[in-house]
């Protein structure tokens, strides 16, 4: 029988708005649509600018309330999170020994859905997911079916061999040379295998991050 947390984990973060309007609106390439981010076909390099926004200047300066939210929304985005998903990762940052930012940060990159992303078996956040959630992943040799669960450093994650002939993943592997893996990862590609080398730290992150503004926020509300 499921926890409440595996419960949570299988949960999927539906993407109702463009993905593309998604990354307009943070004013950052948050590379949602995976491969295509990379190419001349990003909306995002094409339109730079706010959804709606025609007239130069329209967007105030956020308040502190505002720069925060922002920050939050921004990062939950970049993970594919629902609210609920989120708060409860940074309550268990807080628990944790050390700085709640430094942990925040860590949970977020270790959950296998990401790592499954980062390896470059799937073209973006949610695609990890998928394949995560219908079973095409290992974590140390046993299939791992919870996208929320929390990888450790030493830990071998791999596609299933029965998986392995799935076109997307392998289309996903050719692309990976342009925009790599995370030196906290190690991939070996021949045989649909990573393995984590060590825990992430903020200097692995490949997008700006401000998780102070994130510990902030949950201060105050």
């Amino acid at each position: 029988m499921q926890t409440s947390e595996e419960e949570e984990g299988l949960k999927m973060a539906r993407q109702i708005t463009s993905a593309c309007r998604i990354c307009r609106r943070e004013n950052l390439k948050l590379f949602l649509k995976g491969d295509r981010c990379h190419t001349d076909k990003c909306a995002f390099d094409r339109r730079p600018y706010f959804p709606g926004m025609r007239v130069e200047g329209r967007m105030q300066k956020p308040t502190e309330y505002g720069a925060r939210l922002r920050e939050k929304q921004k990062v939950k985005r970049m993970y594919g999170l629902l609210e609920q998903q989120f708060r409860n990762l940074f309550k268990k940052a807080s628990r944790l020994k050390g700085t709640t930012a430094d942990n925040f940060i860590s949970l977020l990159e270790r959950r296998l859905d990401n790592v499954v992303y980062r390896l470059g078996f799937a073209r973006s956040i949610f695609e990890a997911r998928q394949l995560v959630s219908h079973g095409h992943i290992l974590v140390r040799g046993r299939r791992v079916g919870i996208p929320s669960y929390i990888v450790r450093s030493g830990e071998v994650i791999e596609v299933r061999e029965k998986s392995r002939a799935i076109p997307s993943i392998s289309q996903s592997l050719e692309a990976i040379s342009r925009h790599g893996i995370p030196s906290w990862l190690e991939l070996d590609q021949q045989n649909f295998k990573g393995v984590v080398k060590a825990l992430p730290t903020k200097a692995d992150m490949r997008l700006p991050i401000q998780e102070q503004l994130i510990v902030e926020y949950y201060s105050k509300v």
